[in-house]
């Protein structure tokens, strides 16, 4: 059982568990390779090195209370999701268009993205493919709309900023982590624009 595995860690180890397990509660998702601003490169993340090397206790404990964890090491993603199909974030229209428009611009770029799997583009970018696929209510979209869009899907892990500067509206170097292919499939592209119809109509 995985409380015997648990009391067999160190104290250190301990309190990476509680830690890690709350992390992954909090953003779901947590990536191999993370970008620091401060030195300009990417470098491997020591959270999902712990969390490699304690992946089975923890898989264990959140497959007690309903959640499964999966770990995917080709991609570099650790992801945790409820097995009742319960406890899911709903986000407004517009961030859900701009996750699907940076799905469609990891698609267009993956395969000159490296073995890390990590796209780059930036809110400008991502805005004006929006514009030209006609996502965009009267072609335009708001400040707040912006900054809060990346915000959240820099919460989770799906995007990250390539400077240490506050979100901007008008325009921030972006990274799109592979952790993206798990929230939109490739099915899931042909998908989303008849489920936002959908969306539409019922809103």
């Amino acid at each position: 059982m995985w409380i015997d595995d648990y009391e067999a860690l160190s104290n250190n180890d301990k309190t990476e568990f509680r830690r890690l397990c709350n992390y992954l509660l909090s953003h779901t998702y947590l990536v191999r390779d993370i970008y620091r601003p401060d030195k300009q490169w990417i470098e491997a993340s020591s959270d999902y090195r712990t969390a490699s090397r304690l992946f089975s206790c923890m898989r264990d404990y959140f497959s007690y209370s309903g959640w499964r964890l999966d770990k995917d090491d080709d991609y570099g993603v650790l992801s945790l999701t409820n097995v009742f199909d319960s406890n899911r974030v709903r986000v407004d229209r517009f961030t859900t268009l701009f996750l699907y428009t940076c799905r469609l611009i990891y698609e267009e770029k993956r395969e000159m993205s490296g073995s890390r799997g990590i796209v780059r583009t930036d809110t400008g970018e991502i805005v004006e493919k929006m514009r030209f696929l006609g996502l965009l209510d009267k072609g335009r979209s708001t400040q707040k709309e912006r900054v809060d869009a990346q915000r959240t899907l820099a919460h989770f892990n799906i995007i990250q900023k390539t400077d240490n500067s506050a979100w901007n509206a008008e325009g921030n170097g972006i990274l799109i982590f592979p952790s993206i292919l798990s929230i939109i499939t490739n099915k899931g592209i042909n998908d989303m624009m008849p489920e936002l119809e959908r969306r539409d109509e019922s809103e």
